[in-house]
């Protein structure tokens, strides 16, 4: 036997996620402030991440392929997807003045879990649908078994996983990234619950995140329209294409002693 083997926990190869053909309209899915301030939204966060990734798209600043294309050419450009990690959340940081999060740390997230919680929730879902689609606000789990009122979003079906195709990307790019932000700089635990099955994504404000949680995420497989059909395993990983590994090529792969 082999010193160490991969562990293949996944009952299939591939995901297929939810249906093309039921595909939302996401150009006229708008926040609660309307189309052109969505529109300015992007164009920020578009400049920002450009800024951080060290190029740009071609494409206009409010073309949310233009997004698209810095998101793919972040994920090619490191090998070590903690330099993914790292780069995205400070796109994230520098959204902010710099005094604001660690201050709202100290004033509110801190003093007021509950009430900070239920703020974020609402700013990310005024000011994050351009970027993930239809939203609500919902109840959730938060940290002690409980259930924080209105201390969670529900993102019905997420256009910027479905335009990325990858659950690598949603992991790596945004996912860990936005965690680890309000966490680190916002003090405020929160738990992000992507279903690549239909598109959803649970943001739960209040939540720490738990390794078993994180470990699933992980796992997943590769979505079966993964625009790059697991190529990117070779960058992002040390498996080789002749191993049959079910999760998603740019996934961290877990070695076991056998």
């Amino acid at each position: 036997l082999q010193p160490s083997s991969i562990v293949v926990t996944s009952k299939s190869l591939t995901i297929d996620g939810p249906p093309l053909d039921t595909k939302p309209d996401y150009e006229n899915i708008h926040g609660p402030l309307g189309k052109d301030i969505d529109k300015l939204f992007l164009s920020i966060f578009r400049t920002k991440m450009a800024e951080k990734v060290g190029v740009d798209s071609k494409l206009d600043k409010t073309d949310y392929q233009g997004l698209m294309e810095l998101t793919s050419a972040l994920n090619a450009r490191y090998s070590d997807r903690r330099e993914v990690h790292k780069i995205a959340k400070a796109v994230l940081v520098s959204l902010f003045p710099g005094w604001m999060p660690p201050w709202f740390g100290v004033l509110f997230s801190r003093p007021f879990p509950g009430f900070s919680s239920r703020l974020n929730a609402w700013a990310t879902f005024i000011a994050g649908t351009w970027l993930m689609g239809e939203c609500e606000i919902n109840d959730c789990e938060i940290d002690g078994g409980g259930i924080g009122k209105n201390q969670g979003l529900l993102v019905k079906r997420c256009r910027f996983l479905e335009e990325a195709g990858c659950a690598s990307v949603c992991v790596n790019s945004c996912k860990i990234p936005t965690q680890n932000f309000f966490a680190e700089d916002m003090g405020l635990p929160l738990t992000m619950t992507p279903d690549y099955e239909t598109g959803e994504c649970q943001f739960s404000f209040g939540k720490t995140p738990t390794a078993a949680g994180e470990l699933e995420a992980s796992k997943t497989p590769c979505l079966s329209r993964c625009p790059s059909s697991g190529q990117m395993r070779l960058w992002h990983s040390k498996v080789q294409p002749s191993n049959p590994v079910a999760q998603c090529s740019l996934m961290d792969v877990e070695e076991v002693p056998m």
